[in-house]
């Protein structure tokens, strides 16, 4: 049973503007933008360092969709998500997942004490 956390991924910020939060990613901190995968909602990934990112999702910050733990948050990459499952589903955390992301990666949610999300993934299986 392999539980060991590979990385911290990337931080997901709720924005109300995703165009205008790009400008300031990108034009005025000078973050480099990076292919995001297909999903049904607006946002746009950086890139921070050489692996960790910086993820935009659209919405409006502050009023969180019940069940959609797509708002702030921080990923964790995982050796074994299956491991990871079995561990935290017992335990009544799992929030939403496994659920695939559209280039191939796999994902679950759980939130902290305090509400915060935290997402555990693996893949895309090309990375």
């Amino acid at each position: 049973m392999n539980k060991r956390i590979v990385e911290l991924n990337h931080v997901a910020l709720l924005v109300s503007d995703v165009a205008r939060s790009c400008e300031f990613y990108q034009g005025v901190l000078g973050l480099e933008r990076m292919a995001r995968p297909a999903f049904d909602f607006p946002g746009a990934w950086f890139r921070l360092g050489s692996v960790q990112e910086l993820h935009l999702i659209g919405g409006t910050p502050g009023t969180p969709v019940p069940g959609q733990p797509r708002g702030n948050h921080f990923a964790l990459r995982v050796e074994d998500l299956e491991v990871w499952r079995q561990y935290l589903q017992p335990l009544g955390l799992i929030v939403r997942g496994p659920v695939r992301r559209p280039d191939g990666a796999m994902q679950i949610f759980v939130r902290d004490p305090d509400g915060h999300v935290v997402e555990l993934f693996t893949g895309p299986p090309d990375r």
